[in-house]
């Protein structure tokens, strides 16, 4: 016989308290590294300077790709052909908010192919950016998720 207490609180109470994940759209920004291979682009976070990928909430009138592609202009200054409708992957991670939470976020990844790199973006003062192989990618970002994605271009 199950306990009633227990039950209440694992089936009534903790749903109540977790949070449904938010959801954001990322670009994997690559090109083609001289000598062969491939590139991809991180840029630093605006809060704690930690590598990520250019990403962002979705935008209203977009799609999760077109979204993901406008993302990669403010936030890295790049452009490039248009992404694919479809998703290359997802990961997860802890967003922390200005109280302290965690709030959970589900990222989906769209691969964009650039063609251009400006030194002038919106928000080009408040990053820095690294072109790095995916397999130096993957040890410069913390999201093991995100690791993965990198690891199997």
């Amino acid at each position: 016989m199950t306990n009633p207490l227990k039950k209440a609180w694992t089936e009534l109470v903790q749903p109540l308290l977790r949070r449904p994940r938010e959801h954001q759209v990322a670009a994997l920004c690559w090109r083609e590294a001289e000598g062969g291979g491939i590139e991809v682009l991180l840029i630093t976070s605006r809060d704690t300077g930690r590598w990520v990928l250019p990403k962002g909430w979705p935008i209203e009138g977009l799609t999760g790709h077109e979204a993901a592609a406008r993302e990669a202009w403010e936030e890295a200054g790049v452009t490039g052909a248009p992404p694919s409708p479809a998703p290359i992957g997802s990961y997860d991670y802890g967003k922390t908010q200005q109280s302290g939470y965690d709030l959970a976020v589900a990222v989906q990844v769209y691969k964009l192919h650039v063609h251009d790199v400006s030194d002038s973006f919106p928000e080009s003062s408040e990053r820095r950016r690294a072109w790095v192989s995916p397999a130096k990618a993957a040890t410069m970002v913390r999201e093991p998720g995100l690791q993965n994605l990198l690891r199997a271009l």
